[in-house]
């Protein structure tokens, strides 16, 4: 019999979570943070330095040496340095384990060495973490022993945010702030609070690390910069919700209890569609503390997938010609006496908070789609958003039938008089129960659908932090609500103008709604005639980020000054550049050292064949054939190589900027993907043991 593992004593036993701190705290120590995790109060040093002493005998308790401020900086990991709870040693030579409460609240990293967009200069060296004590700290075990790791914020010294939470906890005020207001409006005196709900899906690939480490371009990229599709691919659809594979399946046995200590409430696990890809998926939390988890669930799934001798892939996509790699991100808006805000209940055209609500959505989306879709753009989502894997790069929202009918009496007829009922799914098998179905079919195409009672963001990549797409979807909803309450508060008849602002915003904004096959050619000329921004491009998508519209959002709540975000737009021109001129190099490097000087020894082999059958007096045209072609393709190889060699160096030494990240666009990878073709095209000549690294099929189906 395999291992027991008591879920109920495992899950948080990792984290100062509120059952430790009710704990450990004085009562009135305990009181008086909850007023600042709850209410938002300003933080008392004095509090502060209880919890610190707390917090370090815990984590003493737990094994920790060190402890260290956890943070996000724009460089799509997360950042940590580690300090010793020891102080000086003593005249005896003996030393104390110290942890106040000014190192609790306040870190003080290098900032010099982040990426910030031109807000602070080399020489301006200092930044600041700040706790962010609404995410609870935790005990990470692993090679470096226990570390105690502290949540925290990451901002420069002049103010600025140099991080992804800081901006998130900005726009989860600035939604919760408008989100109250409208409620008031509505009649609601009782919620008190309401925070973005947020449940990641998480995607992701899992090879043999002994392979992975025999494939230069999977080391420097995370993704396969050549290979040739194997004889089977995803076809078959039998790996999707297969059974787990025994390896895989100890890999996510171990996962799961390590996320299960540190309060990541992991659930769902299964085979995705493409061979060696799989799903993780967690319960919905609090928006900021979900992104935290998000980033702890992909920490182990690296760790835990070295230990298991597997490597972990979450590059969006680390293989051509099977699925990508994405993240769906599930929000949803609930108060603090339990009401979800997007629960359309049982009869939707009743429900009028719900149909204001949602007609306030659409108008976000319609409005700020190209902020949207500038949330998820990244290198690497360049290669599925758009393609036959993924949503469409068009923003749409789909609502599904019963929705759809409801916001289409409205328009039509200016009132909802019934609901689509869901009815009763027959099997027609006798031992089978029949059951109530869900009145509205889910659209997989569709790259922000309601689900039942909450949107669903599917275009997130697979390595990128949810914070950005929260941050977006947070304030333009802020803006929604603010305007609608804008315009009810000058309202003689509350009621009136609500009825009258559902039909308005449903009727101005049904444009953004679509519940048809986000693949089809027909929804690309759809979506052209509708007026609907076709963002097929992450240097397409950029400079949503510092139109006149953005700014005047972001800076009305709060969220970025227009400083932050000209400083994120050079982050992100910078980060793309450098991300395709990684890849270029690597292609130059394993197509120099490698293929080619496999492909001469193969050649080199094969002409040894053909003058020993000639000399032997046998006739056959198969080597001298193969060899042809090889000796073409190796030509056109070396003839690639030295053009992405040109516009590769060209790149380099052009300025940083918008510039630059068009020139590696337009040319560097255009010419990497020239390079490729032939590439692949000599891996199904040459002898596989020739071949210089691990192919498609041995990564994907020898797990």
């Amino acid at each position: 019999m395999g291992e027991i593992i008591n879920v109920q004593e495992l899950f948080g036993e990792n984290v100062f979570n509120d059952k430790v701190m009710l704990e450990k705290l004085p009562k009135k120590v305990y009181k008086e943070l909850h007023k600042t995790i709850d209410d938002g109060k300003e933080l008392d040093p004095m509090i502060a330095e209880v919890v610190a002493g707390a917090m370090k005998e815990w984590a003493i308790e737990k094994g920790a040496t060190h402890y260290t401020h956890w943070f996000q900086p724009l460089t799509g990991f997360t950042a940590e340095k580690h300090d010793a709870f020891i102080t000086a040693p003593k005249a005896d030579g003996s030393v104390q384990l110290e942890f106040s409460g000014k190192e609790l609240i306040k870190g003080e990293p290098d900032a010099s060495s982040f990426p910030s967009g031109g807000l602070r200069a080399t020489f301006e060296a200092r930044g600041y973490t700040a706790w962010d004590c609404t995410s609870p700290a935790f005990v990470r075990q692993d090679a470096a022993g226990a570390i105690l790791c502290i949540p925290t914020a990451f901002c420069s010294y002049t103010g600025e945010a140099l991080d992804q939470k800081t901006p998130l906890l900005r726009s989860m005020e600035a939604i919760q702030t408008q989100t109250l207001r409208l409620l008031r409006l509505l009649g609601n005196t009782t919620s008190r609070k309401v925070k973005p709900s947020v449940g990641v899906e998480q995607e992701y690939f899992i090879v043999d690390r002994a392979k992975y480490l025999k494939r230069k371009d999977l080391i420097f990229t995370g993704r396969t910069l050549f290979g040739a599709m194997p004889p089977k691919g995803q076809e078959l659809d039998d790996h999707y919700f297969g059974v787990i594979r025994p390896r895989i399946a100890a890999f996510m046995k171990d996962v799961n209890k390590e996320l299960w200590k540190l309060g990541v409430s992991a659930k769902t696990q299964h085979n995705e569609v493409a061979p060696a890809q799989h799903e993780l998926a967690p319960i919905y939390a609090e928006c900021n503390v979900a992104a935290d988890h998000n980033q702890i669930i992909m920490e182990t799934l690296k760790r835990v997938a070295e230990e298991h001798g597997l490597q972990c892939l979450l590059h969006e996509k680390p293989f051509a010609g099977v699925n990508g790699s994405g993240k769906h991100n599930n929000w949803s808006l609930t108060t603090d006496d339990g009401i979800n805000l997007l629960d359309p209940g049982k009869t939707p055209h009743e429900n009028i908070q719900f149909l204001l609500i949602l007609t306030c959505i659409l108008r976000a989306v319609d409005l700020h789609a190209d902020l949207l879709r500038e949330s998820a753009s990244d290198v690497g989502n360049d290669h599925r958003l758009g393609a036959n894997e993924a949503p469409p790069a068009i923003i749409s929202v789909f609502l599904g039938d019963q929705l759809q009918d409801v916001l289409t009496q409205l328009i039509d007829t200016g009132e909802a008089t019934h609901s689509l009922k869901g009815g009763t799914l027959h099997t027609g098998v006798k031992t089978l129960p029949d059951f109530a179905k869900d009145a509205t079919d889910r659209n997989r195409t569709s790259p922000f659908a309601f689900t039942g009672n909450k949107f669903e963001f599917r275009m997130v990549g697979s390595r990128d932090s949810v914070a950005e797409c929260n941050v977006v979807i947070n304030t333009i909803v802020a803006e929604a609500f603010s305007d609608a309450c804008d315009v009810l508060e000058k309202a003689e008849d509350v009621q009136v103008a609500v009825h009258d602002l559902i039909k308005k915003y449903a009727s101005e904004h049904q444009r953004i709604v679509f519940n048809g096959n986000g693949y089809s050619d027909e929804w690309v000329a759809e979506a052209e005639r509708r007026g609907l921004p076709n963002i097929k491009s992450m240097i397409d998508a950029i400079p949503a980020l510092v139109t006149e519209k953005a700014v005047n959002l972001f800076e009305k709540f709060h969220v970025f000054t227009r400083t932050e975000l000209e400083s994120r737009a050079e982050i992100q021109y910078e980060g793309y550049s450098k991300a395709i001129n990684i890849e270029a190099r690597a292609m130059i490097d394993i197509a120099s050292k490698h293929i080619i000087p496999a492909v001469l020894r193969f050649n080199r082999s094969l002409s040894e064949t053909v003058n020993i059958m000639n000399q032997t007096g046998v006739e056959t045209d198969v080597p001298m054939d193969m060899l042809r072609e090889s000796a073409h393709l190796l030509t056109e190889t070396k003839k690639r190589l030295q053009k992405l060699v040109e516009v590769t160096d060209h790149a380099t030494v052009m300025e940083a900027g918008r510039d630059q990240a068009v020139y590696y666009y337009e040319e560097v990878f255009t010419a990497m993907e020239a390079l490729r073709v032939p590439v692949d095209e000599l891996e199904m000549i040459v002898d596989k043991e020739m071949w210089p690294m691990p192919s498609y099929g041995d990564l994907l189906f020898e797990v």
